[in-house]
């Protein structure tokens, strides 16, 4: 831990524990029919926004290390900044840099996926999330990846495609079919190519599964991609079409497995010899399938005979696991870590979520790093997440966490406590308003609790979020008007935003010296790290976003 050590700050320590609040996906919205935040009774929220004031945060685009400000942030870019306290270069960035320059194709590992196949005869699977989102994946990437393929004599491709609704429209994958579809029927016209689309279906449903919340999501994708065990289609647009049809109002996300077939037969099984490249650069939806592919011992369902493949990621997905093993695009090194820092300052700290965002307190605020710098410092605890709908049950488990973060409290052990409300964003991913309303509602009342007690205990907290998502639960179109569906309601949205998030300093009683003001130019999320410090009475370091904090 040498070099890490902090000289003390300019502002005296507050007496008791600093928290940081993470919002997760509550943004601050046009505050209309469709911002469910601002829809939301929020009266804890309001009262501290009234006190001391909102500093809007950036939360999207280049403030969190993405190619542009057209891009929405996400979970993990937002506590990657949040916890690391600087804006580094992340997923989407660095793949696009990667085929620009065609490192990505020089690398060993691309290398090692054709010589595979060459040797085989087996094709080459590409399997991923097919959208435009930029959260997960881009289309970008796999067509470019599709066209090296070819340019290097690769005979047979095999696609394996997830369809989104989630960080696109709703039902817009047809769209990102039909322009694949297209790059196909080229390549194919080019005598001896066999490039097809093999299986597919909703990321919600099958394969993109996190923190082992639903390990037979990930089983059903296996069935699919790997054995080729599903209902057939002729094509993934007809399977996209009848289904469709079968459930109106179906969201791509949730939309069920299926087979590309012909003459009764799966057209891309994945088979001993093949090369599987997983083109997804974001790693939370990523690591339990990678874990099928290369886990020599595996529990979680039964994968029957796995195949003897050449598997790589398009990134790392954990960096400490080696999961991958082998990789086509090196991650951003993230060093020297707000949690890094208090380790090293013998500063004791907790941190708590539900399931579904505990990875992002834990593993994306150290920098992409898994366990603890420092056991004797550090308690981290996960609440089990509910399954199943989250608009079914729009409080999931804020009540847990509040719980469990007062007890940590009241041992008067730590100085450093965040936490994660995952509310905002999992409901808002449903597309489903009045729940949207309820989950907002939900994270204020348990916000209260929790600040009642930190209050009782002489501490602060900064209030915050990631990024944007309930603040805008309907699609827009042409003049920014809501895009209308045929039965004359409103698109749900249930994507991310562009947004800026809230950042308010709760201290009722003037416990900090200072105050939280915007001091710099476009403060984003990268400058809570230094705020933090700040209030611990710590000088940040001096590479780290400045402080938000101002003298009184």
């Amino acid at each position: 831990m040498s070099g890490l050590t902090l000289r003390p700050g300019r502002f005296k320590r507050v007496d008791g524990p600093v928290a940081i609040v993470v919002m997760d996906g509550v943004g601050i919205g046009p505050k209309d029919a469709g911002d469910a935040v601002h829809l939301a009774r929020t009266p804890v929220l309001d009262a501290i926004a009234a006190r001391a004031g909102v500093v809007p945060l950036a939360a999207h685009g280049m403030a969190v290390g993405l190619p542009s400000d057209e891009d929405m942030g996400n979970s993990e870019v937002g506590h990657n900044a949040l916890g690391c306290g600087r804006v580094f270069a992340q997923g989407a960035r660095l793949v696009n840099a990667a085929i620009d320059t065609g490192a990505l194709f020089r690398g060993e590992t691309w290398r090692w996926l054709v010589e595979g196949v060459r040797a085989s005869g087996e094709p080459l699977h590409f399997v991923g999330l097919l959208s435009d989102g930029n959260v997960h994946s881009h289309e970008r990437h796999l067509h470019a990846l599709i066209e090296r393929a070819h340019a290097e004599q690769v005979a047979r491709v095999r696609l394996h495609v997830l369809t989104d609704g989630r960080d696109v429209g709703a039902t817009t994958a047809h769209v990102y079919l039909e322009r694949l579809e297209a790059l196909l029927a080229r390549i194919n016209a080019t005598p001896g190519r066999d490039y097809r689309v093999a299986s597919g279906g909703g990321r919600m449903h099958i394969t993109m599964d996190r923190y082992e919340a639903d390990w037979p999501m990930v089983e059903r994708g296996w069935a699919l991609h790997v054995r080729g065990e599903g209902r057939g289609f002729a094509s993934a647009l007809e399977a996209l079409q009848t289904l469709r049809d079968e459930h109106p109002g179906l969201s791509d996300q949730f939309v069920p497995g299926f087979v590309v077939t012909e003459a009764g037969r799966p057209v891309g099984p994945i088979r001993d010899g093949a090369s599987v490249c997983l083109f997804n650069f974001r790693g939370d939806r990523a690591i339990e399938i990678t874990r099928a592919f290369e886990d020599e011992v595996f529990t979680a369902f039964d994968r029957g005979a796995r195949p003897q493949v050449r598997y790589a990621g398009i990134m790392q997905y954990d960096g400490d696991l080696h999961l991958p093993s082998r990789f086509l695009v090196e991650p951003p090194a993230i060093d020297r870590t707000l949690g890094e820092h208090l380790v090293a300052n013998g500063l004791r700290q907790f941190a708590c979520s539900e399931t579904q965002k505990f990875g992002h307190v834990t593993y994306f605020w150290n920098g992409n790093k898994s366990g603890y710098f420092d056991a004797s410092l550090e308690t981290y605890e996960e609440v089990p997440s509910d399954r199943g709908g989250f608009e079914e049950r729009p409080w999931m488990k804020a009540a847990e966490i509040v719980d469990a973060t007062l007890r940590a409290l009241k041992t008067g052990r730590f100085d450093h406590v965040r936490l994660n409300f995952a509310n905002g964003d999992m409901v808002g991913h449903t597309g489903d308003l009045e729940a949207a309303v309820l989950a907002v509602q939900t994270v204020d009342l348990a916000l209260g609790r929790l600040l009642a007690g930190l209050d009782r205990m002489g501490g602060v907290a900064l209030v915050t979020a990631d990024h944007g998502n309930a603040d805008e639960m309907f699609e827009r179109g042409k003049g920014g008007a809501f895009a209308m569906a045929a039965d004359g309601r409103p698109k749900p949205r249930t994507s991310h935003t562009l947004n800026p998030v809230p950042c308010m300093l709760f201290d009722p009683r003037d416990r900090a010296p200072a105050r939280l003001a915007a001091t710099v130019e476009r403060p984003g999320l990268a400058n809570v790290a230094a705020t933090t410090l700040e209030l611990l009475g710590l000088a940040p370091p001096e590479d780290y976003a400045p402080s938000l904090l101002t003298p009184r």
